[in-house]
């Protein structure tokens, strides 16, 4: 029995081919940045029919429309960037203090910590 996929040439649970067309244009529009040319459909469909590579018509100038005006190199950047969420946040109080002058240090020195919230008892434990 063959784990094919019928008429798309796929193996059952891979990738299929609306998959191949997203990444086979991907591979075009990042070439075409990379070259410093338009992202347009009909560059996308020379670098396709050069690869020798099918896909679906529409895809081209779906990917053309999806970037038209976009700041590739900043998705770009931003799709590599390792980290994100809450951390980082604390730093950003010293900044007024450091332009205020001398004085400042010695201010933030003496200020209070704030105290931490003591815990509500909300009927159950989460580690009994």
């Amino acid at each position: 029995d063959s784990e094919k996929d019928q008429g798309s040439g796929e193996q059952a649970g891979e990738m299929g081919v609306v998959d191949d067309n997203t990444l086979a244009c991907t591979y075009a529009a990042l070439i075409l940045h990379d070259s410093e040319k338009n992202i347009d459909a009909a560059t996308i469909d020379k670098i396709l029919e050069a690869a020798k590579v099918k896909v679906t018509g529409f895809y081209p100038c779906m990917f053309e429309k999806a970037l038209k005006g976009a700041d590739v190199a900043g998705l770009l950047k931003s799709a590599i960037t390792v980290g994100g969420g809450g951390g980082g946040g604390g730093g950003g109080g010293a900044a007024p203090a450091a332009a205020a002058g001398g004085a400042a240090p010695a201010a933030a020195a003496k200020a209070p910590e704030p105290e931490e919230e003591a815990e509500e008892d909300m009927g159950f434990s989460l580690f009994d």
